[in-house]
């Protein structure tokens, strides 16, 4: 049991907390430690360092970022709920409760999706194809470097 509430503690520390994580360069995005700590103090200021957007790059970037972030915090939250159901049972679930579990992660799939896709859209529009595409990879990394995290510290349900 306390396992289980040190990897819920953990869960909710890193997925309801800001988008916000370090500075770094563009170095630091190939090797997911040092990307791993850039990003824990400033996510934002660490994308800008990376990407070094001119002004008018800069007004038309950020409020596509700022709108993929939130809702990545959405699905982020859903999911949290989704997982404290889960860690909160301490004991095996019904068939019925795995498949509305399945169903919850889906669907908060399906949501990051349809974001990231517009998120696409919107960058390629804003930045030179190169910067959008730098771009779209450093946030590749950082979801990575995230989802190996939350997996990292969630049960398998028994």
């Amino acid at each position: 049991m306390t396992k289980n509430v040190a990897a819920l503690l953990f869960v909710i520390a890193t997925l309801a907390a800001p988008s916000a994580w370090g500075q770094g360069n563009a170095a630091d995005a190939t090797d997911l430690q040092a990307l791993r700590a850039a990003v824990k103090a400033d996510k934002k200021a660490y994308v800008a360092s990376v990407l070094a957007l001119t002004p008018a790059e800069a007004k038309k970037f950020w409020p596509a970022y700022d709108a993929y972030q939130r809702t990545l915090d959405m699905t982020n939250r859903e999911k949290n709920v989704t997982i404290l159901g889960v860690i909160g049972q301490d004991k095996p679930v019904s068939d019925l409760y795995a498949k509305q579990i399945a169903k919850e992660f889906i669907v908060a799939d399906e949501m990051e999706t349809k974001a990231r896709r517009t998120l696409y859209n919107r960058v390629m529009r804003a930045l030179p194809a190169t910067k959008a595409v730098r771009y779209l990879q450093l946030e590749s990394k950082i979801r990575a470097v995230q989802a190996y995290d939350y997996a990292e510290t969630i049960t398998l349900i028994k």
